[in-house]
């Protein structure tokens, strides 16, 4: 089949169009249910029934084309321009129908990163250290989904898990120079954002002693995956990390319905003790501790504004743990 522009269309090309599994993968599966990193929950499109009719009706074709443009919006994909047909139409293949389809294929396969109807929700979960700490800061926090496709259907089209780092002093008192190293550490990692097949960080700076951000929801398994390890380098103490790990309840993606994010603050530095009455000398009691760090999960979830309807998000999310040494 050429899909040439200008032939007639016949009954099996269009349910390929609609239908495929595989490459030259249909709307359905990138748009509809699909499987894996194919599939963004939409209602999906009736195939024709090549036993009763080599008739393809313009509202099928109408449909395919409009899913088509709709999907395209929200990827931010760039599709050749057609009209619709009206009925009585003959119905020919319309310009690079598959070429389109492959790209929308792309587009989703990859988790939508060029999508920009996304939004930020409010602060779900803060995880702060109880007190200033010598030592380290952990915590973990989870997104659960209502089933493995709700997973699979937010991060493919385009939704993210979202950690965010703050510090502040302790009781109002303040920052020390080992609060400067922290926030160091804080600017470099900015918001690190989780997706289908890659991660991120918006900051920079200091130095990138692991690099996984290649690694997404999809390539995660069971036991944890370090996302990234940063060490601070241009300040006091340059032995201070700030990690960044994640693990699913399942390693199928779209059987895995919950995904755990390990965050750990690491002071490493020795001789961290406290200055006491009589031994101050106009220093700060807390001079060789940190101040209180607090560990934010929001999400960043795909939203109707360019096409997509429905959307999915996260059906719950907890503290799994949170303590500090």
């Amino acid at each position: 089949m050429g899909y040439l522009a200008g032939e007639l269309i016949k009954d099996d090309e269009y349910n390929v169009f609609v239908n495929s599994s595989s490459d030259p993968y249909g709307w359905n599966t990138i748009a509809g249910t699909g499987a894996g990193p194919r599939g963004l929950g939409q209602t999906e499109l009736a195939t024709v029934d090549a036993g009763a009719s080599n008739s393809i009706r313009a509202a099928s074709w109408n449909s395919l084309l409009a899913g088509i443009d709709n999907v395209a919006n929200h990827t931010n994909d760039s599709m050749t321009a057609r009209g619709q047909v009206t009925a009585g139409d003959t119905i020919k293949v319309k310009a690079a129908v598959a070429t389109d389809l492959a790209t929308l294929a792309a587009s989703v396969a990859g988790g939508c990163v060029s999508a920009t109807a996304i939004s930020e929700s409010s602060e779900l979960r803060s995880a702060a250290a109880s007190g200033r700490f010598a030592g380290n800061h952990t915590v973990e926090l989870s997104a659960t989904f209502a089933s493995g496709n709700n997973l699979r259907f937010f991060f493919n089209a385009g939704g993210k898990l979202r950690v965010k780092l703050t510090r502040t002093g302790n009781g109002g008192g303040s920052a020390t120079s080992k609060d400067a190293s922290v926030d160091e550490l804080i600017t470099a990692m900015g918001n690190f954002d989780i997706g289908a097949q890659v991660s991120t960080r918006s900051g920079s700076g200091e130095t990138l002693s692991t690099d996984g951000f290649a690694n997404g929801v999809d390539d995660l398994g069971t036991s944890y995956t370090t996302i990234f390890l940063i060490t601070q380098s241009s300040g006091t103490y340059t032995s201070m990390t700030l990690k960044g790990e994640a693990k699913v309840d399942n390693a199928t993606y779209g059987t895995a319905v919950k995904v755990t994010i390990k965050m750990t603050l690491t002071d490493a530095d020795s001789g961290d003790s406290e200055f006491t009455d009589g031994n101050t000398a106009s220093v700060d009691q807390f001079e060789n501790f940190i101040g209180v760090t607090d560990f934010a999960l929001h999400t960043m979830a795909p939203t109707t504004a360019q096409g997509l309807n429905p959307v999915y998000t996260v059906s719950g999310t907890a503290i799994e743990s949170n303590s500090k040494a």
